[in-house]
């Protein structure tokens, strides 16, 4: 090993030293390792290594119902549920051939946007904190907190939502959602402002973070990233816009996009992001009307409780829709959407049954974390901490 190690025409005779960072490191932000290669402190090598968790979501899911699957998309990228929740139901919808009902899809936009907006939060506070900068982690994270709280009286959870249905969702939105978000995004946008004074013209979150893990968009687009980290190279792609699903076609936002790729292109890119999240949900509660959030299907939604205890029919519908699952035809479907980190992808075969007969998942982070070798080699080490965070990988995608 030490020959294998040794440095070509080094008159010093030094080697190159391996260092194992995880798969139990706090910055490593999931259950993932990296053998490094240094020399000094220079990055030579990185091996990424993944497969610790052995979630196992892809297998769960073929002996599981088509919404006994929703609980298992929580826990993909756990920052953003309702990211993944949409975008499951949407997948096996359009396999099934139907639409939910215009308030249903309101609805849904409104708290995937919630959840992106959280998610980079999280991202934001994160990398400051890995950086030194412990106040700006802390107004970040209270932000969260308080949207969550939001989200908590719309799911009846905080993390873990499954608050989508095929279909539909569980529920409308309760009395005093209205207030109760205008009062959130009253105290983010608050806290938002501070994490930009603090950091944005920061000397040292600047000059830890510019030029640094930079990657072109050649390379970029080679190695399939897509969302906030694929903008940040001056590719403008954004499945909300460029494949408009829901009613994103009928909302305004912007969508924005860096020029240079490293580490200090990605915070800015959501740091915007999050301000355009806000914009669109906004315009959703606008728009949307009353009206149900469920089809009108008792071979695709439970029926109400009151046709389930007093109807033949109801408890017929009721005890299939629990014991087989939604019937989807035969055939295959892929389904994409924009979450947090990127495209979310769900890729359904379905044999006519009440369960997937085969689903792969296409998570943004297994794209992402893929280019992490060539933005660290030749870097420092402490440039992987901050690298690593702006690539916001997660580890319930990637392992699965």
């Amino acid at each position: 090993m030490a020959d294998a190690l040794k440095k070509e025409d080094d008159h010093l005779h030094s080697e190159y030293l391996q260092v194992a960072m995880g798969p139990s490191h706090p910055a490593t932000h999931g259950t993932m390792q990296m053998m490094l290669t240094l020399d000094g402190e220079t990055v030579v090598d990185v091996d990424v290594k993944i497969g610790y968790l052995h979630r196992g979501f892809e297998k769960m899911s073929e002996v599981s119902t088509y919404n006994q699957v929703i609980p298992y998309t929580d826990r993909l990228n756990y920052v953003s549920p309702l990211c993944n929740n949409v975008g499951w139901v949407l997948a096996v919808e359009k396999a099934l051939g139907i639409e939910a009902p215009a308030r249903a899809q309101w609805i849904r936009m409104v708290m995937a946007e919630m959840s992106r907006i959280t998610d980079h939060l999280t991202a934001l506070g994160a990398g400051a904190l890995e950086l030194g900068g412990f106040t700006p982690f802390l107004y970040a994270i209270q932000a969260r907190e308080d949207l969550w709280d939001v989200v908590e009286e719309v799911t009846g959870a905080r993390l873990t939502t499954s608050y989508t249905r095929v279909g539909g969702l569980k529920a409308d939105l309760p009395e005093g959602f209205a207030a109760s978000y205008a009062h959130a995004k009253s105290e983010v946008q608050r806290l938002l402002v501070d994490v930009d004074k603090l950091l944005t013209r920061n000397r040292i979150f600047y000059d830890r973070m510019a030029g640094v893990g930079a990657i072109s968009k050649e390379m970029a687009v080679d190695y399939g990233w897509t969302g906030p980290c694929l903008r940040s190279t001056g590719v403008d792609y954004d499945v909300r816009t460029h494949m408009p699903y829901m009613f994103y076609d009928k909302v305004e936002f912007d969508v924005p996009v860096g020029d240079n790729g490293d580490n200090y292109d990605r915070y800015l890119v959501r740091l915007e992001e999050i301000r355009q999240s806000f914009r669109i949900i906004d315009q959703c509660l606008a728009m949307m009307e009353p009206g149900p959030v469920k089809v009108d299907d008792w071979n695709v939604v439970l029926p109400p409780k009151p046709q389930v205890y007093n109807t033949i029919e109801g408890m017929i519908a009721h005890f299939k829709i629990i014991m087989e699952g939604v019937k989807v035809p035969a055939g295959e479907v892929y389904g994409y959407t924009e979450a947090g980190n990127g495209e979310l992808g769900f890729y359904i075969v379905s044999d006519g049954s009440g369960r997937p007969w085969r689903v792969k998942v296409r998570p943004p982070c297994f794209a992402l974390l893929q280019a992490l070798k060539p933005m660290v080699q030749g870097e420092l080490l402490a440039d992987i901490i901050p690298t690593f965070d702006t690539i916001n990988m997660i580890g319930g995608e990637i392992d699965r």
